[in-house]
């Protein structure tokens, strides 16, 4: 028994050995005529081969977010379909592709360029590259005393086609309009405080032109009323379709709203999804909305003093419950209430 317990061990460790080298051999042909490598697929279809998943897809990666480095105010690239990567085994004679699968993804992508464009009732009128640019206009558009400054908003754009940018002494000698002389008759004995008042009586620009900064008002507001924060600034919601451009109170139905600062009311009336609205020039570009109130007490033209009621607080318009919504608005550009009271 020992005997052939002997033999059999014996045969068995030859046929480990022998599989073992079989193996060793059939391994050293796949390594002699194959290299591990990635296949890559684009919706399903193979486009070739890469030894360098991480660096590919790196080079992908920096194409969607920066665009091709000949290509200025390029925000992003919009690419459909990426691309998979399984491993397998390549043979040698054959070489990876990345420049042709790079390619094949470029030949997809769509560009969307970011510029600002200076808007003249909405209308726009001129594009510059950069937030900074389109400040710089408005600012001299405003030391010019332009006729149209209570008109003109920048507005952020996101299109696939690239506009032309001109410079801003370009954009400002193009939108500059001069005022004309006012001769004050003497009888006249009501008058309205500037021209800048007087142009916006009646209008209300409700551009969703929004900026994070802290501007100079040269005022000092209160609270027009006292409640519950609900909406801030520069917040999403479902039943909007962009940034919240104010800031939202609430509070009961009825309660007073009252002028954040003194000023004059330019506007009183319904306005789409403000529902009924309040605004107040305060003079230098500076504006306070007040929107969805129930009950309005002063008319356009009304000179108001800081802390006066002006109105009532309600749920008109676009609003899921009673609340105040303010704004402050410099030059047209909606800037964070908070920065000033609150």
């Amino acid at each position: 028994m020992f005997k052939k317990f002997i033999i059999h061990t014996k045969k068995g460790i030859k046929c480990i050995v022998l599989l073992g080298m079989a193996i060793f051999l059939i391994l050293s042909a796949i390594a002699f005529l194959y290299k591990p490598t990635y296949c890559v697929l684009i919706k399903g279809e193979e486009v070739g081969y890469t030894a360098d998943r991480t660096n590919l897809q790196q080079k992908i990666n920096n194409y969607i977010e920066n665009g091709e480095e000949n290509k200025e105010n390029v925000a992003f690239v919009q690419v459909e379909n990426l691309p998979e990567y399984r491993l397998c085994l390549l043979k040698k004679d054959i070489t990876t592709n990345d420049n042709e699968i790079f390619n094949k993804i470029k030949e997809q992508g769509i560009t969307y360029y970011r510029y600002y464009a200076i808007a003249e009732n909405q209308e726009e009128k001129a594009y510059v590259s950069t937030f900074e640019e389109a400040e710089v206009i408005i600012s001299s558009l405003k030391e010019k005393n332009s006729k149209n400054m209570d008109n003109i908003s920048i507005i952020e754009k996101y299109q696939a086609d690239a506009k032309d940018l001109i410079s801003s002494e370009e954009a400002i000698s193009k939108l500059y309009v001069e005022k004309q002389q006012v001769t004050k008759v003497a009888k006249e004995e009501k008058t309205i405080d500037s021209e800048e008042v007087k142009e916006t009586m009646g209008t209300v620009n409700t551009a969703t032109t929004t900026s994070k900064a802290k501007a100079k008002i040269g005022l000092a507001l209160i609270k027009p009323v006292s409640g519950t924060i609900t909406a801030r600034f520069g917040a999403g919601s479902n039943i909007r379709k962009s940034l919240h451009t104010g800031l939202d109170i609430a509070t009961s139905t009825g309660t007073p709203v009252v002028a954040a600062a003194s000023g004059v009311v330019t506007f009183s009336g319904n306005k789409g999804s403000y529902g009924k609205m309040i605004v107040i020039s305060h003079g230098n570009g500076v504006q306070t909305y007040y929107g969805h109130c129930s009950k309005l007490y002063v008319p356009v033209g009304t000179k108001v003093t800081q802390g006066q009621t002006i109105a009532a607080v309600g749920s008109t318009g676009n609003s899921t419950g009673p609340h105040l919504h303010l704004e402050v608005r410099v030059n047209g550009v909606a800037y964070n209430p908070q920065n000033y009271v609150y």
